[in-house]
């Protein structure tokens, strides 16, 4: 089978790239094991535009925003899903400082920040003390319908090959990309953390931590918004919600733990007046980077060979945006942006050379 492409990895950022990349009309196949395990499977979804405590507006959110709601609205009718809501984050404020760090923010800058008109108005249902305020607009993507979704989309047209990639097998050189059946012009890495190991970008400053996460089934919970108070809780399916997720930058494994399970518990005992069940307990390895830009490009020894990687917790947001991006540099030769391109670890790259 000739191809153009050979991409590893089906989560958010091998869908957005495969997804371009056939609107652009190349021909490709992708490579991925199901595991219910991966961060795009166990994350919520959520796109967020501000962060910290400091309550700023995160990277690049006044274009990720309005590109990412289009570009999901635009996979989602393709494959006749609902890919993403609005969903604003009732943010319940933990001490006297939050709400005074929010209500600062709020009187320099009141883009994606509300104050409510009233601070009661969720007192039945929740225990909080010094009021809230509202992140507007946020969105939810729906991952537990989309990443399927799309998956059977690459089935149907013998684009998928369900396997564990086995890079022993890889024969790279000038003449192109040999993968068993399989020839490519070109390899893009999608596989999260793996892309950490493997010999051609072992040495990037990958920083991955592990992030675990709960299910709840509570009916009596409103399923309007995302609600949060340290941890978040999300809406999922009818009368189900997420709720996490922890960051983990020391670990052992990537197993869930009890320790997480009986906190994140008591948590919402404290937090919630009205009666939960968990229903299950995930855990799972983000690809972070050091310096919380994703790693995109080609190799630049081995030229038909690159990587699209790194997104962290922003890959709702980010993989959509890069993936065009990614494609456009293939198309036009239109450069990549210098913060996400590989081309700044160059030297590194260069230097230990598999």
């Amino acid at each position: 089978m000739d191809v153009d492409f050979l991409l590893i990895g089906q989560g958010i950022s091998g869908t957005w790239l495969s997804y371009y990349l056939k609107q652009a009309g190349y021909q490709l196949m992708v490579i991925d094991s199901l595991n219910e395990n991966s961060p795009s499977r166990v994350a919520a979804g959520i796109i967020n535009p501000v962060t910290g405590r400091r309550i700023v507006k995160t990277w690049m959110i006044d274009e990720l925003m309005p590109a990412a709601w289009n570009a999901y609205q635009q996979i989602g009718n393709q494959l006749n899903i609902e890919a993403i809501t609005q969903k604003n984050i009732i943010d319940f404020f933990p001490t006297p400082q939050m709400k005074l760090a929010f209500n600062d923010r709020f009187a320099i800058d009141q883009q994606y920040l509300d104050q409510p008109t009233d601070e009661n108005a969720y007192q039945s249902t929740f225990n909080y003390h010094f009021g809230y305020g509202e992140i507007e607009p946020c969105y939810l993507v729906n991952l537990a319908e989309l990443l399927p979704a799309w998956r059977q989309h690459l089935k149907n047209h013998n684009e998928l090959l369900e396997d564990n990639f086995n890079i022993d097998k890889l024969i790279a050189d000038n003449h192109g990309i040999r993968y068993e059946s399989i020839n490519a012009k070109h390899l893009i890495f999608c596989d999260g953390i793996q892309s950490g190991t493997n010999r051609f970008f072992q040495s990037l400053p990958f920083a991955p931590n592990k992030g675990e996460v709960i299910w709840i089934e509570a009916p009596d919970l409103p399923s309007t918004n995302i609600f949060k108070k340290g941890i978040n809780l999300v809406p999922w399916q009818q009368n189900i919600f997420w709720v996490g997720s922890s960051y983990q930058w020391e670990f052992d494994n990537d197993q869930p733990t009890t320790i997480f399970r009986e906190q994140t518990q008591q948590q919402l005992k404290h937090w919630l007046k009205v009666p939960f069940k968990v229903i299950d307990h995930r855990a799972s390895v983000r690809p972070a980077t050091i310096e919380r830009r994703p790693f995109i490009g080609m190799h630049p020894v081995h030229t038909n060979i690159g990587i699209f990687n790194g997104m962290g917790t922003k890959g709702c947001s980010l993989a959509p945006w890069f993936a065009k991006e990614f494609v456009d540099y293939f198309r036009t030769g239109k450069q990549l942006n210098s913060e996400v391109d590989i081309n700044r670890f160059k030297r590194i790259l260069q230097r230990n050379n598999p």
